[in-house]
Formats: C-alpha cells, sequence, structure tokens
C-alpha cells in the first residue's frame, strides 16, 4: 500500500511539471517569434486632410524593433579597418606625433622693389667776401706734466676743472677727448665731438 501511495504522487507532480513547462515553451514562443510575422498588407487609402498623429499601438512597436534588430548586421568588416590603419600622417609643416621634428624654416618674402635714398642737398656756395667759418672749441683740458710707469710708458697728467686724469694714448678722457700720443712737453688730443686734433703744450709752473 505505501508503495502504490508513493508512485501516485511522484505520478501527480511529474504531470504538474509537464503542465508547467508546456506552459512556458507556448510562452517564450509566442513572445520570440509572434512579433517576427509580417501582418497582411493593408489596401492604400487616399489621404485628403491632415490627420492628428495617433500612437502606435505597442505591439507594432514591439515588431518595428523587431524588423530594425534584423536589419543590423554585426560582422566586422576587416577591410575597412585595415585601409584605416594604413594611413600616413602627411602635412606640410610639423609632425605633431615626432619629439625630433623641427618646424620648417619660413620663407621671408623678397622686397619688391628697393628704397630709394634722397640724394644729399647740394652744398650752399658761400657768397662772395663771406666770412670763413668758426674755429673749432678748444680742448678743455690742461696738461701739466708727464709720468712715466714702470713699463716705461709716459702717462700724461691732465687737468679739467678741480678734477686730475691719468691717460695714455688711446685713452678717452670724459668720453670726449681721445688722446693720440704723449711727450715731454706735449700731447695730441683729438676731439671726437667735433673731429678735431689740438696739441696742448704743457703748462709752465
Amino acid at each position: 500500500m505505501k508503495v502504490g501511495t508513493t508512485n501516485r504522487k511522484q505520478t501527480m507532480m511529474a504531470a504538474v511539471l509537464g503542465v508547467l513547462a508546456l506552459g512556458a515553451c507556448i510562452y517564450l514562443y509566442e513572445e520570440l517569434f509572434a512579433t517576427d510575422t509580417p501582418s497582411p498588407a493593408s489596401q492604400p487609402t487616399v489621404v485628403t486632410a491632415p490627420a492628428a498623429p495617433v500612437a502606435a499601438p505597442a505591439s507594432n512597436a514591439k515588431g518595428n524593433a523587431g524588423k530594425a534588430s534584423a536589419t543590423l548586421d554585426p560582422t566586422l568588416h576587416m577591410e575597412a579597418m585595415l585601409v584605416s590603419e594604413s594611413v600616413v600622417y602627411s602635412g606640410t609643416g610639423r609632425n605633431i606625433f615626432s619629439a625630433s621634428s623641427a618646424p620648417p624654416p619660413m620663407a621671408i618674402p623678397k622686397p619688391v622693389s628697393t628704397a630709394r635714398i634722397a640724394p644729399p642737398p647740394p652744398p650752399v656756395r658761400c657768397p662772395p667776401n663771406c666770412p670763413p667759418p668758426p674755429p673749432p672749441p678748444p680742448i678743455d683740458l690742461k696738461f701739466f706734466g708727464v709720468e712715466t710707469g714702470a713699463n716705461g710708458t709716459k702717462q700724461a697728467c691732465l687737468l679739467h676743472g678741480d678734477n686730475v686724469y691719468l691717460a695714455v694714448p688711446g685713452d678717452v678722457v670724459l668720453r670726449r677727448y681721445k688722446i693720440l700720443a704723449v711727450d715731454a712737453k706735449t700731447i695730441q688730443v683729438e676731439d671726437l665731438q667735433n673731429n678735431n686734433k689740438q696739441t696742448l703744450p704743457l703748462l709752465a709752473n
């Protein structure tokens, strides 16, 4: 008696599980394949006036989504990818992907024409009995002695106001007077501003 009762319970449970599995299969089949079934072609209608937009039913939206997903191709096209990889950077300027690439030299445009320099004005001729030009200003230095250095170089002792200067040939005093030569009793000085050379005598004691 116990064996028969156990077999009957197992048979009922198996039947219930089979019914549930069959229902689940029918539900999945309707969800997967019912939306892909094409709708029958509708008769063409002539629209005489613009109609208000009508929201599409949920079943049509699912059908359109299924058609759109069916048209998509997930396959990778390796030819297009290889073409994009074979592109080589080429430009007329600096290669921004290279650290050692220097910018190209800039071409300096040549002037169209050279600038014309105006000729100097003609010299003004002095009329008859014209006074001579004024003499250059005297050099404002006083030569009062000579000092001989350890190497035998002679230095001129010059006085300008209360200031005393020691200068050898080639030195420029007061940024204006250049010492040309130094002798025991005279020195030659050039005024750089007036392009004038003068000989200064040694002052008597």
